[in-house]
């Protein structure tokens, strides 16, 4: 199989599927290739929390012209895979082969599928890009042709929980993600100053009592797959709910300066039910001081897209470096910014610098030891 992520959470998707179970896992570009049965597939879809996508590949070629294609896809048996009443959508992907367009090569496809069935009934299975019964992907690097259908249906980072967003909501995937890089243990208190709609403190409440994502989730791609086990799904299902810690007691805080914000916050908390979890309040991040003594304070400031001119967003970060120096000395503090020019504002040395991306953003994950007296960037 493969798990699909966003590049830089390879290794941290890989560990994920480890601990899972998976065999063979191995780290790729933006995508973990692993084995396991049915019940891993299942498993890995509930999961996850850095997956986008878990694929399975059935059917590997080259091809190295567009006929060769066409015959190569045609040559298998579909009924396999799906049936004629069902919808389906190809997801192509080409890199560094003689076809230069994907959308070209995932119509070719299409067309080997649909004159199969054509010619086995007189009848053909209709495309539907936006909710398929069946999603294929067709991956082709140098002219070798991977096929693979995809389990999870809707992209793994759509957790269902998400009632109210902000303007620009972080990835799910990515919140997650950058949770996982920074270290926390699930017992140290955490806190992000700038929460937005909640993914930070949602993700770290579900990582916190070991609730997986995908269970707020009613509909996988597997589902309509003709080997589907509803009652092997079921055991999964409750075999991970099982293993939630509802007991942990640790304390997450989360505030914002727009009231909006905070009211988002909340109501995608109430969903999730993690609302007894976390603590939100309305706040201006310059006011904020340390909760408790030590903790991890986390945060995905404005970039600056949309905030004002270049003078305002540096005067921003000098705020966020000042308040951490003042206001929570003996915390660590994990930065999550795509205004790199701005992080020097900040003032503080890093001890560890990860690159992300958000979107097409190049983004990085700063982290910093807020000891007493921290050391200021020497100019």
């Amino acid at each position: 199989m493969t798990a699909t992520t966003l590049a830089g959470l390879e290794e941290v998707l890989a560990q994920e599927l480890r601990e899972l179970g998976a065999l063979y896992v191995k780290p790729g570009v933006r995508a973990v290739t692993f084995s396991g049965n049915q019940y891993l597939l299942y498993q890995a879809n509930i999961c996850c929390r850095t997956a986008i996508r878990i694929l399975k590949p059935f059917a590997q070629f080259k091809a190295r012209d567009e006929k060769e294609l066409y015959l190569k896809v045609r040559e298998i048996d579909w009924d396999l895979y799906m049936s004629l009443n069902d919808t389906f959508a190809i997801n192509a992907v080409v890199s560094r082969s003689t076809f230069e367009h994907s959308l070209y090569v995932s119509q070719l496809t299409k067309d080997a599928i649909v004159d199969q069935f054509r010619e086995k009934t007189g009848r053909r299975p209709n495309i539907d890009v936006t909710t398929p019964d069946v999603r294929l992907n067709l991956h082709m690097h140098e002219n070798i042709v991977t096929l693979a259908l995809d389990s999870s249906g809707d992209s793994l980072h759509r957790r269902g929980y998400r009632q109210q967003t902000n303007v620009a909501p972080l990835n799910e995937v990515l919140a997650a993600g950058i949770l996982l890089l920074s270290g926390w243990d699930k017992k140290t208190p955490l806190y992000d100053p700038m929460c937005g709609s909640g993914t930070f403190l949602t993700e770290a409440a579900m990582l916190a009592h070991n609730i997986a994502p995908g269970v707020y989730r009613k509909d996988y791609g597997f589902m309509r797959w003709p080997d589907y086990d509803a009652a092997l799904y079921r055991r999964v299902y409750q075999d991970t709910v099982a293993k939630e810690d509802l007991d942990n007691e640790v304390e997450i805080f989360g505030s914002d300066i727009d009231p909006d914000f905070v009211e988002a916050t909340f109501q995608n908390l109430e969903y999730a039910e993690l609302d007894e979890f976390v603590r939100v309040k309305e706040l201006d991040f310059k006011d904020a001081v340390k909760p408790t003594d030590k903790g991890l304070l986390i945060m995905n400031p404005p970039y600056g897209e949309r905030i004002g001119d270049e003078r305002e967003i540096n005067g921003l970060y000098k705020t966020i470096g000042d308040t951490l120096k003042a206001n929570f000395q003996d915390w660590d503090a994990c930065i999550f910014t795509g205004n790199l020019e701005a992080a020097k504002h900040i003032g503080l040395k890093p001890s560890r610098r990860i690159p992300l991306y958000n979107g097409p953003i190049e983004c990085r994950l700063f982290k910093y030891e807020l000891y007493r007296g921290s050391r200021k960037v020497s100019e």
